[in-house]
């Protein structure tokens, strides 16, 4: 069974630009296929007749696929490139795109336009209901790291001990092992009121629940780390806000993994506020893994 591409979602933006060049430079350190996905509802057949190429119905669709191959191929020029043209809702697309890929990798705006964070985005939406992991590319991110070649921060996770996370350390591990870069797997551990005393924290209440937490997070980590002894791995339990240890701890990373609950009540956000914090606030990309 041939591996599963990593499909990208193009909307013709920089943003979407940036996650074609991301998942390029990830389909060729893992040796897969890159998919260049654009979808619109109004999508046509081909045209019978011979029509001047600006009068085709789907003159921009061609061009904004066009344009991300041409940029994939000057990186990576033996990279195996397919493009995609779906007749369908992109949310819907991508979603249906997800089931047969590794990854999908789609272009966010992160918080540089309120319409964005108060009405949501197609990215967010399909971050938070994939059947897969979502990797959320920032175009400014993308030049950043473009011109300031790799970062020394490798690749962070960010940990929640509340349930099962073997999903977000495997694609982590995965990473940083196609990268060759240290993984670094942090735990943000909020301080119970009982922590608290009237000249600020207890340290004696503080060390006991770090020292829990640290011995159970070693406990989920190691069996990963004996499956990957190539990868450098540091284990870290950061007591306060969670979302603030983990951004705090991806400041100079190069991915941020994070994972997301597949099933959740109804009412519920599909994304929790670890997750939303990240995607919104992160400088570097963002790996939305599900998980159970």
């Amino acid at each position: 069974m041939e591996p599963a591409p990593i499909t990208v979602g193009l909307d013709g933006s920089a943003e979407s630009l940036a996650a074609a060049l991301w998942a390029a430079d990830e389909a060729d350190r893992r040796g897969l296929e890159l998919r260049l996905l654009h979808a619109w509802v109004l999508l046509a057949g081909e045209p019978a007749t011979g029509l001047p190429p600006d009068k085709y119905q789907n003159y921009w669709a061609k061009r904004i696929v066009r344009a991300a191959a041409t940029a994939v191929y000057e990186r990576h020029h033996d990279l195996s490139v397919t493009e995609d043209f779906v007749a369908e809702e992109p949310e819907a697309a991508l979603l249906n795109a997800a089931v047969s890929s590794t990854m999908v990798v789609l272009g966010s705006r992160g918080l540089e336009r309120l319409e964005s964070f108060f009405l949501g985005d197609i990215s967010l939406q399909v971050a938070g209901r994939a059947a897969r992991p979502v990797v959320l590319v920032r175009a400014s991110a993308d030049r950043a790291r473009a011109l300031a070649g790799p970062s020394e921060g490798g690749v962070v996770a960010g940990v929640s001990l509340h349930g099962p996370c073997d999903s977000v350390l495997q694609f982590a591990f995965e990473a940083a092992a196609a990268r060759g870069v240290p993984l670094r797997v942090v735990h943000g551990c909020p301080l119970p009121v009982q922590a608290y005393a009237p000249w600020g924290v207890d340290p004696d209440v503080a060390g006991e629940i770090s020292k829990e937490a640290s011995e159970k997070l070693s406990r989920a980590v190691q069996p990963w780390s004996e499956r990957n002894p190539g990868v450098m791995t540091t284990s870290t339990v950061r007591l306060g806000s969670p979302a603030r240890a983990v951004l705090g701890a991806a400041e100079d990373g190069d991915l941020l993994v994070i994972g997301r609950r597949k099933h959740h009540p109804p009412v519920a956000p599909r994304l929790g506020n670890v997750a939303q914090a990240c995607v919104h606030h992160a400088r570097c990309p963002v790996a939305v893994v599900p998980h159970d």
